[in-house]
């Protein structure tokens, strides 16, 4: 199809609805149970799909990127996400942990080499997951880069982005005691994770909604009520990640550790008008992977909902299905 088409109407275009010819909890030892599915071709070629948050989960929306003719897709709910169990727990929960669950899931179901598919969190940590294990990712395919750095959390969290979001930024901050408005992430993680069921719904309800105001370019700013359940697993597990520089040794760490992936192609699609993960990060990170493609999106911003990044996925997927052997899977 006409890419310019596609983007009139992307989610029309996305693959249709399926299920999953195998779901399973899958234990994964400190007290975890994973959820984790298959969708489409048995025999397909393999691709891992990364959610974001950290704390956000799957949803049947994400299996529609794929051909189920030509996929074997696999998703999964990260620790304390989603179906995953216990809901919200930080025990255990690391990025490194995340890593090696997927290389669980990997091991489990027999398969030698992935594309890796991610977007915000989920790019960090399929970033994080091919630094890692090199031979493993056969290719990726990001969107809304997340390196993870101070830089991008103080953007977001301690008042940079305020200069475009002036009034959600004050409703977000101004729920905080005036002395504590200097730390934003410390002391919302600290209300979060209170001990106290209604300080922690409180708080974590305004973290969520602070982030999900500013995903979409057509939101305006304004999202619908958030179930606190959601909120408090969401908020528990995100701030427990900030607060600990997603448990990377050295900031930039992503970028320090870019030769690794260098043999590995990717490809990056990237909002031009995305404020939660501005375009800067993208492309510092395409510079530093020679084999990336950088490709970013007018009129987009955060969201994988947004018409231009559904459409650019899309033909991402197409392609390196075309590469197939290229990419020896």
């Amino acid at each position: 199809m006409d890419r310019s088409a596609r983007q009139k109407g992307a989610s029309f275009h996305l693959f249709p609805p399926i299920e999953p010819f195998d779901r399973r909890m899958m234990d994964v030892g400190d007290g975890h149970q994973i959820y984790v599915e298959q969708c489409g071709a048995r025999d397909g070629i393999p691709v891992i799909v990364l959610h974001g948050g950290p704390g956000g989960g799957t949803s049947p929306f994400m299996r529609r990127f794929f051909d189920p003719k030509i996929y074997r897709i696999v998703l999964f709910d990260q620790r304390g996400c989603g179906r995953s169990k216990p809901s919200g727990s930080v025990e255990s929960n690391t990025t490194w942990d995340l890593v090696a669950d997927i290389e669980r899931i990997r091991e489990a179901f027999e398969i030698e080499r992935w594309i890796v598919f991610g977007g915000s969190w989920g790019a960090t940590l399929s970033l994080i997951y091919a630094i890692s294990h090199p031979d493993r990712a056969a290719a990726l395919a990001l969107r809304g880069v997340f390196l993870a750095t101070k830089a991008e959390l103080d953007w977001f969290y301690e008042g940079g982005v305020s200069a475009f979001w002036p009034d959600l930024w004050d409703e977000f901050v101004g729920l905080l005691p005036m002395e504590e408005r200097g730390e934003v992430i410390k002391n919302y993680h600290g209300h979060i994770h209170s001990g106290s069921y209604g300080e922690e719904v409180k708080y974590a309800r305004a973290w969520t909604v602070w982030e999900n105001a500013l995903a979409a370019i057509s939101s305006n700013g304004r999202v619908g009520p958030t179930p606190s359940d959601y909120a408090l697993s969401f908020a528990k597990l995100e701030s427990h990640y900030f607060i600990n520089g997603a448990f990377l040794e050295c900031d930039d760490w992503i970028i320090k550790n870019a030769d690794r992936i260098a043999h590995i192609p990717g490809v990056i699609v990237q909002g031009r008008f995305d404020m939660i993960c501005p375009p800067s990060s993208a492309y510092r990170l395409s510079k530093a992977w020679p084999k990336s493609d950088l490709r970013l999106i007018g009129q987009a911003g955060h969201a994988l909902s947004e018409a231009g990044i559904m459409s650019e996925l899309l033909t991402v997927m197409e392609d390196f299905a075309d590469m197939r052997t290229e990419l020896a899977l």
